[in-house]
């Protein structure tokens, strides 16, 4: 009985040993990972502070809109309720609209040849 708990301990040991080796492993992987992962996020702000630094201002300012609206309009498109489809036709009807109201009103200001004075 002594021999069958003796080997017991000594297979439980083992897999401890072996579960402590493989943990120390995945854990070395996580922490190489994690410090790739720092390194390149350090790298993208130097190149952003390097785009960003500077007296003029305007491709910052250019930039930081585009990326908005491009966050927006994705956000948009991602929770709309309405169909591809309606979404395609909404925009169009949109554009549309603000095209006819930036016509009507360079009309206006050409045809008169004041600013509503």
């Amino acid at each position: 009985m002594n021999n069958l708990i003796r080997s017991i301990l000594k297979t439980a040991v083992y897999f401890l040993d072996q579960t402590n080796s493989f943990t120390s492993d995945v854990r070395d992987r996580v922490a190489d990972g994690m410090d790739r992962a720092s390194s390149r996020v350090a790298d993208l702000r130097e190149q952003a502070e390097e785009l960003y630094s500077g007296e003029d201002h305007t491709v910052r300012n250019v930039l930081t809109f585009v990326a908005g609206v491009g966050v927006g309009v994705g956000a948009a498109l991602l929770f709309a309720p309405a169909s591809g489809e309606e979404i395609r036709g909404q925009i169009g009807d949109k554009v549309q609209d603000i095209g006819d109201r930036v016509r009507e009103r360079f009309s206006t200001r050409t045809a008169t040849g004041t600013e509503g004075n």
